[in-house]
């Protein structure tokens, strides 16, 4: 027998009576945020009466249900049944949302959530003694076509100079044209004096047409008519150096960005539908993960991996995440990264391969002659000597500097034999060009290669780099196809990593609650 059905009865206001099954999302959601006892009230509301844990529980329940706009948020309090039962009939509005996602108080409980999750992660021993770190780009909020190229920006503004140096040459009553020096030596205080002396010989001029006003032709006029001509555009130049200085200081250390978010740098990314290598805005996340749930995570202004390692583990050391085993794909193997894992954490072992270590195993590469290491290498005289006979002695040590960030790499040079016993020339110890034929060899990348041929073949460590597919890259499966999140929703780098501290925690929740469905979680 059904019951009456009647939208018109009378009904009581009452709190919702709905409770979420134990292996949903939304229950994970609700019993974490309570473990972090929060008691802190929220002041961005209006009125300002919102609990900080409910506002908490509604944004991480929306990600996980692929809700990311702060209208859509509002619209799913409303009319979600697990979202009504977390807030306790609670109903922000969209802008309360939306200072919510971007305020401080957010990036602490983001934090302090995350270490009681992992806390949780040890005691019922849901993650071992490996860490596995990777990392993706995901668009920024910005316009694509809003590119700032710092390579453009410095070829312009040497030709802008060039053109204040021309025309500050044509100005005789500055004084000034035969002091300013050829080059980028100029600063905007010196074009700022020269426009200062113009307005002052302009006021002089203006003083001389008044009490000539009846010569005809006046050369005040003419020349007032000159000067202002001069000054004008002497100010557009002063306006353009001043852009294009403010710009190289926005790249900083970085080759572009972007105009609708200047935190933003141009990348190529994954989602090319075009398929033509097109730059986009984005950030590259580096994320840890161990046994697929997701312990630490950073975002970076940077496009290339190598680059983030350093910083990346020490956040993760300083964080008390680092166990044994640290395995990266081989988009980390470079001499600075393995340097510092040898100097600053000697305890921990890293499997991370070089970039060519799985061609050097190809019969190709062991059959070119062209690689030093396919030649005879004699230690105790320290020379190599190439398939043609070609014998190469130690000349000198060598050493690179890195533009970004100043590491320095030490080469040992060593230069061919060019005259047999009989002082003839051996033709092939000379290039196409008539030069001496020269390598140079990095010991220091030698050895790091070394060990890490030896840890890698061990079965063991085997084992372990082999379970990096299946523990990190299914995560970023999940977030951009089954969560769609491919583009941020806020702007600026600070705002950014606080929307990913969101994005991190649903994921965390979501596998959880997927665990307690396949019933491998104790309750």
């Amino acid at each position: 027998m059904h019951t009456n059905y009647n939208m018109n009865q009378l009904t009581l206001d009452i709190t919702t009576s709905y409770i979420p099954k134990e292996d949903s999302t939304a229950w994970f959601i609700n019993e974490l945020v309570e473990s972090l006892e929060i008691n802190e009230p929220y002041l961005f509301g209006r009125p300002r009466n919102y609990d900080l844990s409910a506002m908490l529980k509604l944004v991480l329940f929306a990600y996980t249900r692929s809700v990311f706009s702060s209208r859509k948020i509002e619209q799913l309090a409303e009319e979600s049944l697990p979202a009504r039962w977390l807030t306790q009939e609670q109903m922000p509005t969209y802008r309360t949302i939306a200072r919510f996602r971007v305020s401080n108080e957010l990036e602490a409980l983001i934090e302090k959530g995350l270490d009681s999750l992992v806390h949780y992660l040890r005691e019922q021993q849901l993650i071992n003694h490996s860490i596995f770190i990777d990392g993706t780009k995901l668009l920024a909020d910005a316009n694509k076509y809003s590119f700032v190229w710092k390579k453009s920006t410095i070829k312009y503004d040497n030709l802008n100079r060039e053109q204040i140096v021309a025309l500050m040459s044509e100005l005789k009553e500055a004084h000034l044209a035969s002091h300013v020096p050829e080059g980028t030596s100029l600063t905007l205080d010196m074009i700022d004096e020269v426009l200062t002396r113009l307005e002052i010989r302009l006021e002089e001029l203006e003083q001389e047409v008044l009490k000539t006003r009846k010569v005809s032709p006046n050369p005040a006029k003419q020349q007032r008519r000159t000067l202002k001509s001069q000054k004008r555009k002497l100010s557009e130049r002063r306006g353009k150096m001043a852009d294009h200085q403010q710009r190289l200081a926005i790249c900083d250390t970085r080759n572009s960005y972007s105009k609708t978010d200047n935190d933003a740098t141009f990348m190529r990314v994954k989602e090319d539908p075009m398929r033509n290598g097109q730059l986009k805005p984005a950030f590259n996340l580096q994320i840890a993960t161990s046994n697929q749930f997701i312990l630490g995570y950073d975002v970076y202004q940077n496009p290339t991996d190598t680059k983030t390692f350093p910083t990346f583990i020490k956040k993760l050391n300083v964080a008390n995440l680092l166990p044994m085993h640290i395995v990266a794909d081989a988009g980390y193997g470079s001499e600075q990264n393995y340097r510092y894992l040898e100097d600053e954490l000697p305890s921990h072992t890293a499997l991370i391969p070089y970039s060519t270590m799985l061609k050097e195993q190809s019969k190709k590469w062991q059959s070119d002659e062209r690689k030093v290491m396919n030649w005879t290498y004699n230690e105790q005289e320290d020379y190599y000597l190439d398939p043609k006979g070609v014998r190469f002695n130690f000349n000198a040590y060598r050493t690179e500097t890195d533009k970004v960030d100043g590491f320095v790499r030490d080469f040992k040079e060593y230069k061919a034999e060019k005259y047999t016993e009989n002082k003839e020339v051996i033709q092939e110890a000379l290039t196409q060009g008539g030069n001496t034929r020269i390598i140079k060899v990095n010991p220091s990348l030698e050895y790091f290669k070394a060990k890490q041929r030896t840890l890698l073949s061990e079965p063991e460590n085997g084992k372990i780099y082999a379970q990096r597919k299946i523990d990190v890259e299914p995560v970023f499966g999940w977030m951009k196809a089954c969560l769609h999140f491919t583009r941020y929703h806020v702007r600026g780098l600070e705002k950014v990593k606080k929307e990913t501290g969101i994005l991190i925690m649903a994921l965390n929740m979501r596998k959880l609650a997927a665990m307690k469905r396949l019933g491998t979680l104790s309750t």
